[in-house]
């Protein structure tokens, strides 16, 4: 099978698809590998270390024209023109929040994998949660930032200092990224506050975090009075595949503090909160009734050899079985089947055919 592992092009993606660890993976079962030249650079992979792997060093249609492409993030308009019937395309796709995309992919009957919907049988998401992992730490640091007076906020130190009370990070959903959020705010010294719509999952933050947490069921009501204390509040809300819930709308905004911060770690499932919208890392942050709005949609991207080599741990597995069965990997492995998204001109998602109205054909269906 032939690989492709094209450059990254969204503003400020650094992260690459593969490590040289990976490619020497694929090279030593006999598949080749094409790396578009500098697509390691931002995560410090030179092109010296893929040849070395038994990469060869290709052009960006040379990558895109291989049978698999191995991406990060979903392709962005420009590179919509690479998108055909016979080719298998494997990543990060957030379809739901992406309506031009998702015809992109059916108009050229691509086969597309979504790392974020592959889901074992117990439901977890065993490629999202590291990046998911990667953003949960992140939220704490860009949100401490963001208060900072500088940069728009209303200048609180998340960890107060003796005599001066911390600040309140309010985070909704008690997932991964709510998780790993929580384990960096409080090692700042704020005072953190998770809401989540799980009993047993507010139950088990309790005890991991031995009470210093304060733990409050996700409902309407919770959530309006959690956001008025709020000094940061993160959205880590997700529904797998599809939009995430509006849970703060624009008319609770205005009972927020004067320039506090929202980190809507959500935000390229559209978000939870309804005046988030997607920013880069160029300009990450603006103000809506006061308050600061942090949108990043590729978080992790700002640190990427972190998460080149986190995402490619989890990854590679699956990439090695695509490229030793091709499209019966997906009739072999049921968490892969799960994870697709388009086959020739079909919507294999549900989530995403509901978001946009659009035929739903199960993936089975599809494959048959």
């Amino acid at each position: 099978m032939i690989v492709g592992v094209p450059k990254e092009i969204k503003t400020l993606e650094n992260r690459v698809a593969l490590t040289p660890g990976g490619v020497e993976s694929l090279v030593r079962r006999g598949h080749r590998v094409l790396v578009q030249r500098g697509a390691g650079v931002g995560s410090g992979l030179s092109d010296a270390e893929y040849e070395a792997a038994g990469a060869q060093m290709v052009s960006a249609e040379e990558a895109w024209a291989a049978q698999i492409v191995v991406k990060v993030k979903e392709p962005i308009a420009e590179e919509y023109k690479y998108l055909r019937k016979d080719l298998l395309l494997y990543t990060y796709l957030h379809l739901a929040a992406d309506e031009p995309l998702t015809r992109a992919l059916l108009a050229g009957g691509t086969t597309a994998i979504a790392y974020e919907t592959v889901q074992l049988e117990d439901g977890s998401l065993p490629l999202l949660t590291p990046m998911s992992e990667v953003a949960g730490r992140m939220a704490p640091q860009v949100g401490a930032a963001a208060l900072e007076k500088p940069h728009g906020g209303r200048g609180v130190l998340l960890g107060g200092v003796p005599g001066v009370a911390p600040a309140s990070v309010v985070i909704i959903g008690g997932g991964v990224v709510g998780t790993n959020a929580a384990k960096i705010a409080l090692g700042m010294g704020a005072q953190v506050t998770i809401l989540d719509v799980s009993k047993p999952r507010l139950q088990y933050l309790d005890d991991v975090f031995g009470g210093r947490v304060i733990t409050l069921a996700s409902t309407e009501a919770n959530i309006k009075k959690s956001i008025q204390h709020a000094d940061l509040l993160i959205g880590a809300v997700l529904i797998p595949g599809a939009k995430a819930p509006k849970l703060v709308r624009r008319d609770m905004l205005p009972t927020m503090k004067e320039g506090s911060v929202i980190v809507d770690v959500a935000v390229d499932q559209g978000g939870c909160v309804e005046t988030i919208r997607p920013t880069t890392h160029k300009d990450p942050t603006y103000v809506v009734d006061g308050v600061v709005h942090y949108g990043v949609a590729n978080m992790p991207g700002a640190v990427p050899r972190t998460s080149t080599f986190a995402l490619t741990n989890e990854t590679l597995p699956y990439l090695l079985q695509l490229a030793e069965e091709g499209l019966d990997a997906l009739r072999h492995n049921a968490a892969l089947r799960r994870g697709l998204n388009t086959h020739q001109g079909k919507l294999t998602y549900k989530g995403v055919a509901e978001a946009f109205g659009l035929p739903y054909t199960p993936a089975e269906e599809a494959l048959a």
